[in-house]
């Protein structure tokens, strides 16, 4: 495989795009957006600058990963020479099933079809193709350029030749893969939304605050960032859509989502990307910073 085509130019797909250039395949970022398209390019680019500072990569990398990306607005055309198509677009079902049928009909016949879900089935996106063992789940973690891990997701006709291909491809990238099966939230997920929707819930009780919340786990348990910080940079839409796929997958009201999370982001509090969830960010110097604490 040496021709990717990455559809979905937000945040997961520009880095997903930015990995495999940096390891040497052509790229095809897709999105319906012209703007999008020139927004992702110019955030690889930054990224590709701090990699440089960090001594991660080299100029010469970076020259040749930005090189070796292009762009189409028209996923038919964007996909028509494509080894490997990595769908990367909103956590949304409906469209995820129209874009994989687009993808079906447009990429040749030995094309791998993967998406980058973190929770819908791979199963039924496989169902609305005709190469149902050739679709599988390539989930990445973000930041995609920092985080090693892929969840390898294989639908229930995914074949074993295409799950190998994909574990091998991720290991290309420098990822670290990890095979599961599909089944909601898959791994990473399953463990990861309970933790922070009960942290919400913790919140919505009045247990303790959002400071002393994400303190307790960062310094008792030696996370990286608090669960309602987090939940801030995944998106609280994103948080809630997953949990919703949780509850209906398995019914069990363990999972339902926390009445504080669901009306935040009814109202449109969405975290980092709408500029606040349980933290206000501000713009200052070209990065997000924490600004004030969640009040309501």
């Amino acid at each position: 495989m040496k021709n990717i085509s990455v559809i979905g130019a937000g945040t997961m797909g520009n880095g997903i795009a930015q990995v495999f250039a940096q390891s040497g395949f052509n790229v095809i970022l897709i999105d319906i957006s012209a703007d999008a398209l020139t927004k992702a390019l110019a955030n690889i680019e930054k990224n590709a600058d701090r990699l440089v500072a960090k001594g991660t990569i080299t100029e010469e990398i970076k020259k040749n990963t930005l090189a070796n990306i292009t762009t189409q607005t028209d996923t038919a055309i964007g996909v028509k020479n494509a080894d490997l198509v990595v769908e990367a677009a909103t956590e949304n079902i409906d469209l995820k099933l129209k874009i994989f049928q687009v993808m079906d009909e447009h990429a040749p016949v030995n094309c791998i079809l993967a998406t980058n879900t973190s929770s819908i089935s791979i199963t039924k996106i496989a169902s609305v193709t005709k190469r149902a063992d050739k679709v599988i789940g390539m989930h990445f973690m973000n930041p995609v350029p920092v985080m090693k891990l892929v969840e390898v997701i294989r639908g229930y006709a995914t074949s074993d030749e295409v799950c190998a291909q994909i574990m091998e491809m991720s290991k290309t990238l420098g990822k670290i893969p990890t095979e599961v099966n599909d089944y909601p939230g898959f791994i990473a997920n399953r463990i990861l939304m309970p933790m922070i929707n009960e942290a919400i819930y913790s919140l919505y009780e009045g247990v303790a605050g959002v400071s002393e919340i994400d303190t307790v786990m960062k310094l008792g348990m030696a996370h990286p960032m608090g669960p309602l910080q987090l939940a801030d940079f995944i998106g609280l839409d994103v948080c809630l859509s997953i949990l919703d796929v949780l509850y209906k997958g398995f019914g069990n009201p363990k999972y339902a989502p926390c009445p504080l999370l669901v009306n935040m982001v009814t109202a449109g509090y969405k975290g980092v990307k709408t500029g606040e969830g349980f933290y206000k960010y501000e713009v200052g110097n070209k990065e997000l910073i924490v600004s004030k604490m969640f009040t309501k």
